[in-house]
């Protein structure tokens, strides 16, 4: 509803009710204006054509009734015309005048020059009616008492001109006198309560507006992924960590797609048809499988839409977390707790190691017997075993100190893959096994030269240990990734991990190996991490001899160098898909 400038409704200022916002919305006053003027010209035309055709019939041969009739319908259409809609006032104004002024007026004029053989007062209705819709409750009373008086001077000017019943003429204007008060009243109140109604519309929509801009807004930040699924398997919405976790295949990136077109999604297809089938919510972890990339556990709950009414469709609403965030926020619990734990142990525990270890060699020196020669060799190898595992859980601090001066470095990525790798060769004898491939242009990246050797170092141990001796069974492959970043791949044809290994890969202290301390690959993601880089692991398919083989990857994604940064471009692909690809 149109609002005055100050700030009131044009129904008055006392006809909202309570708690109820007002809006500058004029569209709808503006139909009732126009509506109102158009039936005053209307009316006009009307009265004008029906005293033409009584002048023109021969029953009155006066022309100031079609001079009444005439002028009206020319006020009323100029105002119509001319006039633009605003409110009318509280006053009786130029507004009030050229409107209900001049209706009153003109019903008036014609009542006294036609005299009693036409009864004109059911026109007054129009003036009254449009004072109560387009005006306050005040000025829809002033208008019906004007049009009141107006009836009662008839009716005693008609008492002076026709001598007798003088009480009729009375009695009739107190009756439409009184109509006209309650038509007032009620057309008011009629119209305040739909005006109430709009405005509490109006400020409804305007709440599920906000709503849903908040809605769409903390939808689009959800580090959870959510879909919106039909009965048919089509997605009707996703929210872009749906979209990552759902992965670039298919048609993911337009605004609808089919999750039955991937093989891949089988399992969120089949987790939503049994929502449907039960018609509750479901929960279970899903594993989504991507091509050329390792599978991916998410945790999936399912909600149904309630359907409001019977030709609503029912939809799933499928809730997605990623299983390695929640494992990395318990990792990060957990590893709190633990790593002072562990380093105040290590210090603790090296001291009496050392003496154990140079009391076992003392006591070496003495023997002679080869049974008690072979304990003290048992000791000495448990000794370093020991030792070992202290260094490298210190390590852990020390790396976690370095990470302030490791952006200062600028390793050469070839040259120094080339050496690390040679030397690992001639101590493992490994020289038919391992197969390196290195770009031909140089790499330059940000990183500590004897870090990237424990890294590599490390991967390559345990490819090797789970390896076959076939030719090229492990490859090394050094390269840029298509955002400019230098990429390190160590591959293997292993065997392929359990899932429940491969869920605490890169958690310290866990191993699948009994003799194995779980902190290699701990201390490789720590020291990548120290230096801006990460590491991840792919079950991936590499060509051996002409057929594809399958293995297990590890890929390093570097930071570059300072006097690398401006090499990077944006790509809609990770560093790690784009490498997948380039080396299926």
């Amino acid at each position: 509803m149109r609002l005055r400038p100050d700030g009131q409704s044009w129904f008055g200022p006392s006809l909202l009710e309570p708690g109820v916002e007002q809006t500058d919305n004029p569209r709808e006053f503006e139909r009732l204006w126009r509506g109102f003027m158009t039936a005053r010209a209307t009316l006009g035309l009307v009265l004008l054509a029906l005293q033409g055709v009584i002048y023109f019939l021969g029953a009155s041969k006066d022309t100031t009734l079609i001079l009444i009739c005439a002028g009206y319908f020319a006020a009323a259409l100029s105002v119509r015309l001319t006039v633009r809609p605003r409110q009318l006032g509280k006053a009786f104004d130029t507004q009030w005048i050229s409107t209900i002024g001049v209706d009153i007026l003109a019903f008036a004029a014609l009542q006294v020059a036609q005299g009693s053989s036409i009864n004109y007062a059911p026109l007054f209705a129009l003036p009254v009616l449009m004072a109560s819709v387009l005006g306050s409750l005040l000025l829809a009373l002033g208008a019906a008492a004007g049009v009141t008086l107006v009836l009662f001077g008839y009716a005693a000017w008609m008492s002076l001109q026709v001598p007798g019943d003088t009480a009729s003429y009375f009695f009739q204007a107190a009756l439409t006198g009184a109509g006209c008060f309650v038509i007032s009243f009620l057309a008011n109140q009629i119209a305040t309560r739909l005006a109430n109604v709009e405005l509490r519309a109006q400020r409804s929509q305007l709440a599920v507006r906000v709503q849903r801009l908040v809605n769409e807004l903390v939808i689009e930040s959800l580090t959870d992924g959510i879909l919106v699924v039909d009965q048919h398997g089509t997605v009707r919405a996703a929210n872009p960590a749906a979209r990552q976790l759902l992965g670039s295949q298919g048609n993911v990136r337009v605004n609808s797609f089919d999750l039955s077109s991937v093989i891949g999604w089988q399992g969120l297809l089949d987790l939503m048809n049994l929502s449907f089938a039960e018609n509750r919510a479901q929960q279970a972890d899903v594993t989504i499988h991507h091509a050329g990339r390792g599978p991916r556990r998410v945790r999936v709950r399912t909600q149904l839409t309630a359907a409001q009414d019977g030709d609503a469709e029912s939809l799933c609403v499928m809730f997605l977390q990623d299983q390695r965030e929640m494992e990395a926020r318990m990792r990060t619990e957990k590893l709190a707790s633990m790593g002072r734990m562990s380093a105040a142990v290590a210090h603790e525990i090296r001291n009496p190691l050392a003496a154990i270890a140079q009391a076992n060699a003392l006591l070496d020196e003495d023997l002679t017997d080869p049974r008690h020669k072979q304990l003290t060799q048992m000791v000495q190898q448990n000794a370093r075993r020991l030792e070992r595992i202290v260094d490298e859980v210190l390590n852990i601090s020390r790396v976690q100190h370095s990470e302030e001066t490791a952006s200062s470095f600028a390793l050469v990525l070839n040259g120094a893959v080339e050496k690390i790798c040679n030397d690992w060769q001639g101590q493992t004898k490994s020289e038919h096994q391992l197969c390196v491939n290195l770009s031909p242009r140089s790499i330059e990246v940000g990183f500590e030269p004897e870090h990237l050797r424990r890294i590599l170092v490390n991967l390559l141990d345990n490819a090797r240990r789970y390896a076959s001796q076939n030719l090229d069974a492990i490859q090394v492959s050094a390269g840029r990734s298509t955002r400019g970043q230098g990429m390190l791949s160590v591959w293997s044809d292993g065997q392929p991990m359990d899932q429940s290994v491969e869920r605490h890969l890169f958690e310290p202290f866990f191993s699948s190996e009994s003799r194995s301390s779980g902190l290699g690959l701990y201390i490789c993601r720590e020291l990548c991490e120290g230096h801006g880089a990460s590491i991840a692991y792919y079950r991936t398919q590499r060509n051996l001899r002409g057929k594809p083989v399958e293995g297990n990857e590890f890929i390093v994604t570097f930071r570059p160098s300072p006097s690398q940064d401006d090499l990077i471009t944006p790509s809609d692909n990770t560093p790690e898909t784009s490498w997948l690809q380039a080396h299926r």
